[in-house]
């Protein structure tokens, strides 16, 4: 199929160049000297800051407060808790030379910071006066990464991690669901994905977790990407660490601790759930451009007349960018911004002038173009960058609906996982799910929170259903 060179490999042709392409050709992201490594590109980091802005605030309105971890962990570190090193242990970067010696001790580049802040955990803790201690980390991490796709798998990546110490396990059970509740929130409101909360089955766990919760969302291609995780990790590092405390009646306690992350795989999911074959869609308020203003003619009227609805629009609370590339065709610019997905795009020309009127065009042609008049235009824009927000939202939710299949037979199962998730009863063992990853490439996604109760056999092996709901299964990324 031909196209031109801004255009993309169709979804249906191949998603996986669809998306590689994409992401380099709306300016989101390049590849970095190192493998597995990127550049995130300002159009692409912008995406991050808006989301971090909207985490952020959510984090700190609910008591938690930001600190900073050193990025070098002594390798010891890391091998006191044995599930977690084992974890992690394919994916370790380690300093073993500085400064021109050899290390007395090989110092690992942060692949997450339980280690770390479990430690510094038990120098500040001591009474149950300094529980709950609430923090989050806004970091870079490395994980060697063998088959890197930007933004969805890179050897260094962005992310918050929150890290809390609390009392006991009922506290700390209420803040891995606090944070679980933030995550569907950001995703659902601000990004436009219809996740489904859920706790992840013991083979699926995080290294040295009681249990860990996960966020899923489903791509345009039917996977699923886990969209931010939230962990109970009991006594696990308290012990390894002593995170201790003296409780009221004077006994010495265990803390209970948590973890919990959202990193930069957003940026992928939020191209993935929503892009076509024009190139990005996004979600208004993540877009760092929500209207984009192309002036269309001669002459310094017209542009001068689009830096004047430019201000009304910033001062109505709108994100507005003038393209006013002159060397570049109305068309060419028209395309542009599809590519990079501005919600809406407004045109600006001299008749247009003469009527007092724009012409609107909306990112996914609802209704056609619309002629607006200009006064008007400031007034009726949040309403509208609101009802495409709300679209978006409600094509994602339909769609992992019409891709979400309830199976029962193992027929119905592996039909429903080709092309989207299946939902069905599973024993859970984690023999039964390495065999249906062998069969299928799929793994349980999460035994969903809002699930109804059901009963039935495995859809696998035939033994008894192990958690009284179904489990969502799907391939991922």
């Amino acid at each position: 199929m031909g196209r031109d060179e801004r255009g993309v490999t169709p979804q249906s042709e191949d998603f996986s160049a669809w998306y590689n392409e994409l992401v380099a050709k709306a300016q989101l992201v390049d590849r970095g000297p190192a493998k597995g490594t990127m550049v995130i590109r300002p159009y692409g980091y912008r995406l991050w800051e808006l989301l971090q802005a909207e985490l952020d605030q959510r984090i700190k309105d609910t008591g938690h407060e930001n600190a900073y971890f050193p990025l070098l962990i002594p390798e010891s570190y890391l091998q006191r808790e044995a599930q977690h090193v084992e974890g992690f242990a394919p994916e370790l970067a380690v300093v073993t030379h500085a400064g021109g010696k050899e290390l007395e001790e090989p110092l690992v580049v942060r692949p997450t910071s339980e280690t770390i802040i479990g430690e510094m955990m038990a120098k500040w803790v001591s009474s149950h006066r300094d529980l709950p201690l609430l923090l989050n980390q806004w970091a870079n991490v490395v994980r060697w990464e063998l088959r890197p796709r930007m933004f969805l798998r890179t050897t260094e990546f962005l992310w918050q991690e929150g890290h809390t110490a609390h009392a006991d396990e009922a506290g700390a059970m209420r803040e891995t669901m606090l944070a679980l509740g933030l995550y569907t929130e950001v995703c659902r409101d601000i990004a436009a994905l219809p996740v489904v909360p859920g706790e992840k089955t013991p083979g699926e766990r995080f290294a040295g977790a009681v249990r860990t919760f996960t966020v899923e969302a489903m791509m345009r291609d039917g996977k699923a990407l886990q969209s931010g995780t939230s962990h109970y990790m009991g006594t696990n590092f308290a012990d390894a660490f002593e995170i201790q405390y003296t409780s009221q009646a004077g006994r010495l306690e265990r803390c209970h601790t948590t973890s919990w992350g959202m990193t930069t795989r957003m940026i992928g999911a939020v191209v993935m759930t929503h892009g076509d074959d024009k190139g990005l869609v996004l979600p208004p308020r993540l877009a760092p451009y929500q209207v984009v203003i192309v002036p269309i003619g001669r002459g310094e009227e017209v542009p001068a007349a689009a830096r004047e609805l430019a201000g009304r629009l910033k001062a109505a609370g709108v994100r507005v960018h003038v393209d006013d590339r002159d060397h570049l065709s109305p068309g060419y610019r028209f395309n542009d911004w599809e590519l990079r997905g501005a919600p809406v795009r407004l045109e600006l020309g001299p008749r247009d002038l003469e009527s007092g009127t724009v012409v609107m065009a909306m990112r996914l042609g609802q209704e056609g173009k619309r002629t607006i008049p200009l006064g008007s235009v400031a007034e009726i824009m949040p309403g509208v960058l609101a009802d495409f927000q709300a679209f978006l939202l409600r094509r994602a939710t339909e769609f992992r609906e019409a891709r979400t299949r309830t199976a029962d037979t193992w027929q119905a199962f592996a039909d429903g996982v080709t092309s989207g998730w299946a939902s069905a009863p599973h024993c859970g063992r984690a023999v039964c799910e390495d065999d249906i990853k062998a069969e299928t490439a799929a793994t349980p996604r999460c035994v969903p929170l809002d699930a109804p109760p059901s009963g039935g056999v495995c859809v696998r092996c035939g033994q008894p259903g192990a958690y009284g709901k179904r489990v969502l299964f799907g391939r991922s990324y």
